[in-house]
């Protein structure tokens, strides 16, 4: 993946209202740029595109709904969605095997918005140029801002300053570190975007019925 904006033909998805920091370059950024509208047509969001070479060449797609959620039949969802169109477009010459996925509790962070929602927890991360004299990092998120985010080291090297602010167009990668505090964060805003995702469909199903009793009532008059 490369960090920022890429030019040219190398990102058709910054044309398909893309608002991730971290893209795809390549044939991945081809996929990404015909599956992005399809997902939000649906109420999805894309995380990742990935092609690897396991069990032959499996794409891998890692989406979540708006709320972060992602279920085993969310992810049936996606891939009914948007297999149709990757068949017509065939931007993969050879057979492949597609996977979609959930983003995970130990998730790839690539808007600015999941640095903001993960605020205090551990991230591993890889820069595209020297930040502070170095291309890797691993520590806490401390503070985020519309420049980049304050990472607190998890363990400084001698002569290193304890903080190291990082600017967004320089990440190239960056994911959370599974730790029993994520767990347990991850869950509960699981839980809470569940509950509010239940509550607003129950509305919903409250007022079709209202719709529903009026239109009958009109018909008897």
């Amino acid at each position: 993946m490369t960090s920022g904006e890429v030019s040219g033909d190398d990102n058709p998805a910054r044309e398909s209202g893309d608002d991730r920091i971290i893209r795809e370059s390549g044939i991945e950024a081809r996929i990404a740029a015909i599956i992005l509208p399809l997902l939000r047509g649906i109420g999805f969001r894309l995380v990742r595109v990935r092609l690897s070479g396991q069990n032959g060449l499996t794409l891998q797609i890692m989406a979540e709904r708006n709320d972060g959620t992602m279920t085993v039949e969310d992810c049936e969802e996606v891939s009914r969605a948007v297999s149709p169109a990757l068949d017509v477009e065939d931007p993969i010459e050879k057979a492949y095997h597609l996977e979609v996925s959930s983003p995970g509790i130990d998730r790839p962070l690539v808007r600015r918005s999941d640095f903001a929602t993960w605020l205090g927890h551990l991230v591993k991360m890889e820069t595209s140029t020297l930040v502070a004299e170095r291309k890797r990092f691993k520590g806490r998120i401390t503070e985020v801002d519309e420049e980049g985010i304050l990472v607190l080291r998890d363990v400084p090297a001698y002569g290193e300053e304890p903080s190291v602010r990082v600017p967004f167009d320089t990440i190239a990668e960056a994911r959370l570190i599974l730790t029993d505090d994520l767990i347990r964060d991850a869950l509960s805003k699981d839980n809470r975007a569940r509950k509010e995702a239940k509550k607003r469909q129950d509305e919903t199903d409250e007022a079709f019925e209202d719709d529903a009793e009026d239109g009958n009532e009109h018909e008897a008059n």
